[in-house]
């Protein structure tokens, strides 16, 4: 069964770096089927793809690709993301993603 599973903290200061790390069971991250997505929901609004990596090459966004950066773990089998320069407008609940599988979503508050 394969599981994911958003790590990070709920609140985040404008201006600072947002950082998710999203943890995979059941599957490894290096695997060439699938993507490794990040997606955001800001509150009242739709699904935002972010970024993500597919066959060990990272995609971006081109709104977010200037404040982006999605990495891999492969020894921890784990993804992340980091969002510089964050302001409220990146609230949202965060999930990440194999296309098929998505982790319970975390909710990421930019507040002073």
């Amino acid at each position: 069964q394969v599981q994911l599973q958003e790590s990070g903290p709920g609140l985040v200061k404008p201006s600072q770096t947002l950082s998710l790390t999203c943890t995979v069971s059941g599957d490894s991250i290096t695997s060439t089927s699938h993507w490794w997505m990040w997606i955001r929901q800001p509150p009242g609004k739709g699904l935002e793809w972010m970024g993500g990596i597919f066959r060990g090459i990272t995609y971006y966004s081109p709104s977010l690709e200037s404040r982006a950066a999605i990495s891999r773990d492969t020894g921890n089998n784990q993804f992340s993301l980091q969002l510089r320069s964050v302001t409220p407008e990146d609230t949202a609940v965060y999930y990440c993603s194999r296309g098929d599988v998505w982790g319970q979503g975390t909710q990421v508050t930019v507040s002073s």
